[in-house]
């Protein structure tokens, strides 16, 4: 930690609140966890609903342990400054990733593979059919 923390305002962290971007409110201090989003075991979500308000329970609920919270150290960037921070916040939903296209193909192979030996079965039947002799 640097010996002279930059204060950040509430409303500055609150914009943070994107798996691109996520800084997160813990014990007075802020962090930036982007770097950390795709390795936290609980998932990034469980990361970006503690966005956009004081996540000090949140963390605390859980019980991390010591070394998780010595990992915190190095997304460490500065203090909040707590007369910024609102007593009640409502609940914001964080934003949801962007429709991705990719995840379509996976529908497509499964279909394909429900498809395809249908196909092949009433194919053979048809040539069964229509090559028996009456």
């Amino acid at each position: 930690m640097t010996s002279d923390p930059k204060v950040h305002v509430f409303e500055e962290v609150a914009k943070h609140n994107k798996i691109k971007d996520c800084w997160l409110i813990i014990h007075g201090k802020v962090y930036d966890v982007t770097q950390f989003m795709d390795d936290h075991p609980g998932g990034d979500e469980v990361l970006l609903s503690a966005t956009g308000k004081d996540a000090t329970n949140d963390f605390e609920d859980v019980g991390h342990s010591d070394s998780s919270r010595e990992m915190m150290e190095k997304y460490y960037i500065g203090e909040i400054d707590t007369a910024t921070v609102p007593l009640k916040r409502s609940y914001v939903p964080p934003q949801q990733a962007a429709y991705n296209p990719d995840k379509n193909s996976d529908f497509s192979i499964k279909i394909l593979q429900f498809l395809v030996p249908l196909l092949i079965l009433g194919l053979a039947f048809g040539v069964r059919y229509y090559t028996k002799e009456k």
